[in-house]
């Protein structure tokens, strides 16, 4: 194979626009995917989040379950001390030591009724966050199911595609090991800055392929020479001649009949 440096200016043209037409049909398999990949990827961040808060949901009602838990036990214990302050009552000696206990006895019963308050909010609390989870729950069924078919259509379509990508992709990189730095970066500085990616397009009824800006005769005659490299004063875009990429296009038709 020739090395970059022995390619004549057409050789270099069409071996650019055999790169156009790989990679055009690159982005034809690619827009076929079209937003699939990135709604698959925002699916699962959204299912990823949506059991992430469903775990933290249930957690905390354990906590408060727990919570709820404790405080029964420190109303038995708050019971059990009143029972024992107002036994003592029987036995004092005096009015200090019978109101000393009285006042005992009234704070752990202020004590139960602050617990049995807590307790009532704490059930409140539960059954919100019942709700909430129930919410959860039904929420995250739906997006698993839908990311479920979003995938099995992404894959049916990669499946598909996928054989052909790879191969593309390598007669890609084989092409432009082909062109030299300069014009690959030209080539590919053009590529990204239009909207259909056609950084080397063909004369057609002298203008370039998808503009409505005739091409002088003499820029023309100057094209077919294939004695340059000639842009698009209009679009920036790379020209070539309507029998070079005709040519060109029937090669790449028989290299990709091979796949």
């Amino acid at each position: 194979m020739a090395t970059t440096k022995e390619l004549s200016v057409e050789d270099k043209l069409r071996a650019l626009y055999d790169l156009q037409i790989i990679d055009t049909r690159i982005d034809e398999i690619r827009n076929v995917r079209g937003e699939l990949p990135l709604e698959v990827e925002d699916l699962e961040d959204e299912v990823a989040g949506l059991s992430t808060r469903l775990e933290k949901l249930q957690l905390d009602l354990v906590t408060i379950e727990d919570s709820i838990k404790a405080k029964k036990v420190a109303i038995e214990n708050h019971s059990a001390a009143i029972k024992k302050y107002s036994e003592q009552q029987l036995e004092v000696r005096n009015n200090r030591e019978f109101n000393s206990l009285s006042k005992e006895v009234e704070f752990q019963e202020l004590e139960i009724q602050l617990a049995e308050k807590q307790i009532k909010e704490m059930k409140a609390s539960i059954e919100h966050k019942k709700e909430v989870i129930s919410g959860s729950k039904e929420r995250l069924d739906q997006k698993s199911s839908h990311l479920k078919h979003k995938k099995a259509e992404l894959n049916d379509i990669m499946s598909e595609t996928q054989k052909e990508e790879n191969f593309l992709n390598e007669k890609s990189a084989e092409y432009e090991g082909m062109i030299e730095a300069r014009l690959l970066a030209a080539y590919k500085r053009i590529r990204s800055s239009v909207r259909n990616g056609l950084a080397v397009v063909s004369i057609e009824r002298g203008a370039s392929a998808g503009s409505f800006f005739t091409i002088p005769p003499q820029v023309q005659v100057e094209i077919a020479s294939r004695k340059k490299i000639i842009t698009d004063e209009h679009s920036g875009r790379i020209l070539v001649d309507a029998s070079l990429a005709e040519e060109e296009r029937e090669k790449m038709e028989k290299l990709f009949s091979k796949m």
